[in-house]
C-alpha cells in the first residue's frame, strides 16, 4: 500500500431553482480563504435541510463548483463569489465537480433492486430454503394430526 488515494473526477451540469431559503447550500473557498491547499476554488460546504440543493440530490458536500449561469470562478474572492450566488437570479446553472474516491479491487455490477450492493439473490435464497422448510414441516405435522 502505498498511501496515496485515488479519485474520478466527474463534471455535471445541475440546473437549480432558488427557493425561500436561496439555493440552499454553503460555499467556503476563493482566493483569500483556500479550503483546499494550492486551490483556491469554491467548494459547497453544507447542504441545507429541504432547500433547493438537497432537493435536487445532485450536488453534495466537498463538490467544487466550477462556474454559475456560465460565469467562471476561478480566481475570485470569497465575498465575490458569496455575491455571485446572491445576484444569480431565480434560475440558476451550475457547472459542478464532483470527486469520487475510487474503491481498490474490481467494482460489481450494482442492478436495480440492489441498493446495499448486495445481490438480492443472496437474499432470496435463504428465504426460499426457509420457507421450504417451514412448508415440509407443516406438512409433516399435518400428517400426525
Amino acid at each position: 500500500m502505498n498511501g496515496r488515494v485515488d479519485y474520478l473526477v466527474t463534471e455535471e451540469e445541475i440546473n437549480l431553482t432558488r427557493g425561500p431559503s436561496g439555493l440552499g447550500f454553503n460555499i467556503v473557498g476563493g482566493t483569500d480563504q483556500q479550503h483546499v491547499s494550492n486551490d483556491s476554488g469554491i467548494y459547497v460546504s453544507r447542504i441545507k435541510e429541504n432547500g433547493a440543493a438537497a432537493l435536487d440530490g445532485r450536488l453534495q458536500e466537498g463538490d467544487k463548483i466550477l462556474s454559475v449561469n456560465g460565469q467562471d470562478l476561478k480566481n475570485l474572492l470569497h465575498q465575490d463569489a458569496v455575491d455571485l450566488f446572491r445576484n444569480a437570479g431565480y434560475a440558476v446553472s451550475l457547472r459542478v465537480q464532483h470527486r469520487l474516491q475510487e474503491q481498490n479491487g474490481p467494482i460489481g455490477h450494482r442492478g436495480e433492486g440492489e441498493p446495499s450492493g448486495v445481490p438480492i439473490a443472496m437474499v432470496l435464497l435463504p428465504v426460499f430454503a426457509l420457507t421450504m422448510i417451514a412448508a415440509w414441516a407443516f406438512m409433516r405435522y399435518r400428517q400426525h394430526l
